[in-house]
């Protein structure tokens, strides 16, 4: 591994998950007991097959790397399951040293007769609440042996996807029948965007930010720009799947209509020729640009490896990612799981990637782990992060001196 980093270094130190869906981390035996329960009927009933048939380590297009989604969706329409599946998520992070994580999920997915988007939202954080209290009472984190754990919750509206069978979906279209597919999507947004205005300011409940996830190309963020606003007004943090499946264009609607705080990705932030407005007479200056605003402004890249690999059919190895490009743009960069279930990952195996792939000094996998917890839209005050994140630097460097004694 690069940079003299080790396996136990990277499973020790403190670490962030920003860009993690909780409907695609799942654990295998948890989405089969529930589908047995919910009466869901899944491929196979084995672990072995469903990793087979569905959630494989190599896809061949984003369209199969979303078939799972449908899966775990069906299975998350109880406030128990969600706050099960919360709950599980936040252990498996605690196990391998994450102390900070996002949990973005789209709760109109999850929404019927008998379940709200608040009673959705509560459910999740319900689940993440359990985890946290567990970890912070024990004896290590009292000690000052280890780090507190801290968790927000991320509400994200859709572009667009391909299953309307959410009873949500089904009910919305259905009341705007005529309406173009953009306007439709557009509608449910706005709606989100008011639910995450008006729990963000609960105690009980850290929504800290808004999201914008599905279907990118096609799907312009400017469809969006009145739930954003709205955000906006509210003080919300936001982030934007963004240069995933288009190019620079789809990041430049991100900072600008919707006001993005992060983006989500940004695998193409520098595919200079996937421009396509004929007013960009200069390309090249156009990206680096956008590159230079992107660092000075210090919007957070939530970069996820894995995920983009197995969904961008033009990376065809990890060296293909311009993660390096990024890091010599001096972009604040995060390293993120995406799907820990559909992308069989976890933070440590992504951070591993980074230091093995990339040529990465140790400062620079330094500055990866820490933007983690800078970029976060941390659901205490400004103050608090501050000295939260000079805890994590500290225990960082003393892990460091440490286990690597011979940092340059």
């Amino acid at each position: 591994m690069n940079a003299g980093l080790t396996k136990e270094f990277i499973q020790k130190i403190p670490k962030t998950d920003l860009h993690l869906h909780l409907d695609g981390s799942l654990r295998l035996p948890t989405l089969i007991e529930l589908a047995r329960r919910a009466r869901v009927k899944l491929p196979s009933q084995t672990a072995d097959g469903l990793c087979r048939l569905v959630f494989k380590k190599n896809y061949r297009n984003l369209g199969e790397y979303l078939r799972g989604f449908g899966l775990t969706c069906a299975v998350l329409q109880a406030p128990e399951n969600l706050e099960r599946v919360a709950f599980e998520l936040a252990e498996d992070c605690l196990a391998e040293g994450v102390r900070y994580i996002e949990v973005r999920f789209a709760p109109q997915l999850h929404c019927h007769d008998r379940l709200n988007i608040e009673g959705a939202v509560t459910a999740v954080c319900r689940g993440l609440a359990r985890a946290q209290r567990a970890h912070n009472r024990s004896r290590a984190v009292q000690n000052d042996a280890d780090l507190p754990f801290h968790f927000g919750v991320i509400l994200c509206a859709l572009r667009a996807f391909t299953a309307t069978t959410a009873p949500y979906y089904a009910q919305l279209f259905s009341v705007m029948p005529y309406a173009p597919r953009r306007q439709v999507f557009a509608a449910a947004s706005l709606e989100i965007a008011r639910a995450a205005a008006d729990l963000a300011h609960r105690c009980d409940l850290p929504v800290v930010g808004f999201d914008l996830a599905g279907e990118e190309a096609g799907y312009p963020a400017e469809h969006h720009a009145a739930a954003y606003q709205l955000a906006h007004r509210h003080f919300i943090r936001k982030t934007v799947h963004a240069g995933e499946a288009y190019g620079p264009e789809s990041i430049f609607q991100a900072i600008t209509e919707c006001h993005a705080n992060r983006i989500g990705h940004g695998t193409f932030l520098f595919a200079a020729d996937m421009i396509r407005n004929p007013a960009v007479g200069d390309p090249q200056a156009y990206v680096r640009h956008l590159a230079e605003y992107i660092a000075s402004q210090r919007i957070n890249i939530e970069v996820c490896l894995t995920s983009n690999l197995q969904t961008v059919p033009q990376m065809k190895r990890f060296s293909d990612h311009p993660l390096k490009q990024m890091l010599a743009h001096s972009l604040s960069v995060s390293i993120n799981t995406d799907n820990r279930l559909v992308s069989h990952t976890t933070v440590c195996h992504e951070l591993e990637l980074a230091a093995t792939h990339f040529d990465i000094q140790r400062h620079q996998f330094r500055n990866l782990v820490i933007a983690g917890f800078k970029g976060s839209f941390f659901p205490g005050t400004y103050t608090e992060k501050r000295a939260y994140v000079r805890r994590v630097i500290d225990r960082y460097e003393a892990l460091e001196r440490e286990l690597l004694p011979l940092a340059m």
